[in-house]
């Protein structure tokens, strides 16, 4: 139907069975981490990963790899137009390299899949832009902050989400992720809708922010990453894509 993609929004997530460590949320509040615990959720937050129907870690599977090859599927339509195209991916400041491990990216024996996988879309990010910004593509991550919505409810009863909902307005204003509502939680979204791609960083995340007194605003943070584990990432990325596609090559044709 189109022959030229010139935004594609990847934005598919997943948390299953999430659970908050609340002896981490103790130790951090004596240690004077807490608000930095609230805001990235390190160490706050474990999950229980299992594989899906293609053998696959399912947070991987679901935040990344779909992902993966949908681009890769579409680079045709991405690539060598007249006009650049453009990839937002949706991180998460909860994205961190001590959750990620090259030997099991697919995080199968660690409780922090959510955060590996955001992670390795961090890493991701930054190798397409090395490979395909000459051929017009251009990859850049956003966080939407802490939003509520039908992932977050999951962590705790929403009864008690309500109680919590006051004392999180407070600390709006001393933590600026906080955005709460998927509204305000797209605001790097749609500021990164209206910039030009060349003027961007391939190397920055952008964080949707709200003050404590609701003004919406983008922050642009470095990503911490390593670019050498980008590109051994990336190629094993490539080999999983290759066994997956052979593996449905009928389907596919």
């Amino acid at each position: 139907r189109f022959q030229r993609l010139d935004f594609v929004y990847l934005n598919a997530g997943i948390m299953p069975n999430p659970h908050v460590n609340f002896k981490a949320l103790w130790q951090g509040l004596l240690t004077g981490k807490i608000l930095h615990m609230l805001t990235t959720a390190e160490g706050v937050m474990t999950q229980t990963d299992r594989l899906n129907g293609d053998g696959l870690q399912e947070v991987f599977a679901t935040n990344l790899f779909g992902h993966f090859i949908l681009v890769r599927q579409l680079e045709s339509l991405l690539c060598g137009n007249e006009k650049p195209s453009r990839l937002i991916w949706t991180s998460s400041s909860n994205a961190r390299e001590s959750a990620f491990s090259l030997s099991d990216y697919q995080h199968a024996k660690g409780q922090e899949s959510y955060s590996s996988s955001k992670y390795a879309t961090d890493l991701t990010s930054v190798v397409l832009n090395r490979k395909l910004n000459k051929q017009g593509l251009y990859s850049s991550v956003v966080c939407p902050g802490l939003v509520m919505s039908n992932m977050t409810y999951r962590i705790l009863p929403v009864f008690l989400w309500m109680l919590l909902m006051p004392i999180m307005w407070l600390i709006r204003f001393f933590a600026k992720t906080y955005t709460l509502t998927p509204y305000n939680g797209a605001e790097a979204h749609v500021w990164l809708f209206k910039q030009k791609p060349e003027s961007l960083d391939p190397l920055v995340k952008y964080h949707s922010c709200t003050s404590g007194l609701g003004k919406k605003y983008v922050e642009p943070r470095k990503i911490d990453v390593d670019e050498e584990i980008a590109e051994k990432f990336y190629e094993k990325l490539l080999e999983l894509e290759k066994q997956i596609l052979e593996r449905y090559d009928d389907l596919l044709d």
